[in-house]
């Protein structure tokens, strides 16, 4: 049975986030709720020419709780480093997945290369939600190479994806989640016609990075958009107007509460509440 197609979002307008990333929200809790859990949120950095500078920058030190942030590079070179002792430079096809748990303080900026010759940035980072159960986990890093990303040549010759996540046509992806979750970064090829295999009961998007593409043979979805699927139903039909790079997101709804306040993502008020003084206070688990 084909999932069905539930909306169809983007961003009109772009922010900054810090001096470093421009970005498009094309998704977010504070709109959809519990339609995209377990997902929070979806910013597309980019794409954007820098001219190189001998000045950092990006964002500067900040908090998280309660959620996991997953950066993708498509083009440029990020530098990261946090207060649990992390950090590393991540540049086009790497992926760092960075779990917040009961807290930490992080920062993250062009990388050093990048930011002396300049060039073009493109960057995706992803939201994602962790159980009630999970909220206060150890703060815990990853950071994924390229390389070490295994890749799945799709039917018909559409095109390849690289399972960043979760697992596609028996291949699993290397980063570790807490709730079942699939990342899948897919590159269409001009024409491209295939039936994507999605879970029956998982929440499901397609954000189209570049490109264009058909969902369900009638919707249409352009570059910077998201189509977001039904969660019943286990296939999706995707045509490609010409090359087209598409990010698929699936993942077990957590049926759970989500009350977020800035840079934290609990269940309760009373944990937003929390937070803000274990920050302020400087408690241990947000030392530098």
């Amino acid at each position: 049975m084909q999932k069905t197609i539930l909306g169809h979002h983007g961003a009109q307008h772009s922010h900054w986030v810090g001096d470093g990333f421009p970005v498009r929200t094309l998704f977010s809790y504070h709109g959809l709720q519990q339609q995209i859990s377990p997902f929070l949120l979806l910013d597309y950095g980019g794409p954007h020419y820098f001219e190189p500078s001998t000045e950092r920058r990006g964002v500067g030190v900040h908090p998280h709780r309660g959620f996991e942030t997953v950066s993708i590079v498509y083009e440029g070179e990020i530098a990261h480093r946090d207060s649990a002792g992390n950090g590393g430079i991540i540049g086009p096809g790497d992926v760092q997945w960075m779990t917040a748990g009961a807290g930490i303080l992080h920062e993250e900026y062009h990388g050093p290369g990048f930011s002396r010759t300049g060039g073009p940035l493109r960057v995706v980072q992803l939201w994602v939600n962790l159980p009630a159960s999970d909220k206060m986990a150890p703060a815990r890093y990853q950071g994924i190479v390229a390389a070490d990303i295994p890749a799945v040549t799709l039917p018909n010759g559409s095109g390849t994806a690289r399972v960043i996540a979760g697992e596609l046509s028996g291949v699993r992806g290397p980063a570790k989640t807490f709730t079942p979750v699939n990342v899948w970064d897919l590159r269409l090829h001009a024409d491209a016609r295939l039936e994507l295999a999605l879970p029956e009961g998982h929440t499901s998007m397609l954000v189209v990075l570049s490109g264009h593409i058909t969902v369900g043979g009638a919707q249409e979805v352009g570059s910077a958009e998201m189509a977001m699927l039904s969660r019943e139903g286990s296939t999706v039909a995707v045509a490609a107007d010409g090359d087209a790079t598409v990010l698929v997101l699936t993942g077990a709804p957590l049926h759970e509460p989500i009350v977020g306040s800035g840079p934290f993502v609990m269940n309760t008020e009373a944990e937003i509440v929390q937070a803000y003084q274990d920050f302020t206070k400087g408690g241990s688990v947000f030392a530098a």
